[in-house]
């Protein structure tokens, strides 16, 4: 579980590799970050928790907690930033690229929402990966979906629902996306239509439709501007598939979602949606 907001979690906690990760302190002053990996060295969690510290920023801290509404009773309540910007992170995960499932699992244990980031960025690489094993990829996919409680908030999800989720389901059956679309849990709802990126780059356009329909009126804003969104991407394919389903749907959709699936209509299309929306209701 994640700590209340404003506190520190537990980084004294044992990792299943037996050691115990370094606290989460920022650097001295004129200490540089740790250095690569050499050559052959095994990636692990406790060595990635490591270089994440070192990179610890109290502004960036501070701007995530505003960024990601960390405070009470809002969507990411008591997610604990370390304060790391996500572009290092993201170069520490293609450094770790070759961590496994094991170690992965340990960084998604982590409190520390950069940890959980890299874990999810480096699942995504390995399924990028044409030399990645069928069997590896399908732990990977396993993966994220038994731990969806510790890929908890919309950037994780964004991160690796499309290469890990739809990645793996590109040539197999979609059904596990439906029981997602259909789940309790709002992460697990905005990975269902996240997931359909992978087939809309394949000009599959069938689930990300039939996904949205299912979520459409789905009560939590962030999961309205998924469906918008990914509406929107589809119909850079399928103009026609997109203006159908807004005909169809413009005047009861919420209008989060209506926004974002209209933003790259022309401005005449725009304002005549919106004003379908609001013949039905101006809210």
């Amino acid at each position: 579980m994640t700590p209340k907001s404003g506190k520190t979690p537990d980084t004294g906690k044992k990792l299943n590799t037996g050691k115990t990760a370094t606290a989460a302190k920022a650097p001295k002053a004129g200490k540089s970050p740790r250095a690569a990996l050499a050559p052959g060295t095994q990636p692990t969690a406790v060595e990635f928790l490591a270089r994440l510290q070192v990179r610890q920023s109290d502004v960036e801290q501070a701007k995530y907690q505003r960024y990601f509404k960390t405070g009470q009773g809002d969507y990411a309540e008591g997610d604990f930033f370390l304060g790391v910007r996500m572009g290092e992170v993201f170069t520490l995960g293609k450094e770790f690229a070759a961590m496994p499932p094991k170690e992965i699992e340990e960084l998604l244990e982590q409190d520390i929402h950069e940890a959980r980031a890299g874990a999810v960025k480096i699942m995504a690489l390995q399924m990028q990966k044409k030399k990645t094993t069928e069997d590896r990829r399908r732990e990977l996919y396993e993966l994220y979906l038994r731990r969806h409680d510790r890929i908890n908030n919309w950037d994780l999800v964004d991160l690796g629902a499309g290469r890990v989720v739809g990645g793996w389901l590109m040539d197999k059956p979609r059904d596990p996306l439906y029981h997602l679309a259909r789940s309790e849990d709002m992460w697990e709802r905005r990975t269902a239509i996240v997931a359909t990126s992978a087939f809309i780059r394949e000009g599959q356009l069938d689930d990300t439709f039939a996904i949205a329909d299912i979520l459409l009126h789905d009560t939590e804003d962030l999961i309205n501007k998924a469906v918008g969104g990914w509406v929107r991407d589809a119909g850079r394919s399928s103009r026609e598939r997109l203006l159908a389903f807004l005909d169809e749907h413009a005047a009861t959709m919420p209008r989060t979602a209506l926004r974002y699936a209209i933003e790259h209509l022309g401005k005449e299309q725009r304002a005549y949606y919106l004003r379908l929306r609001d013949s039905v209701s101006p809210i």
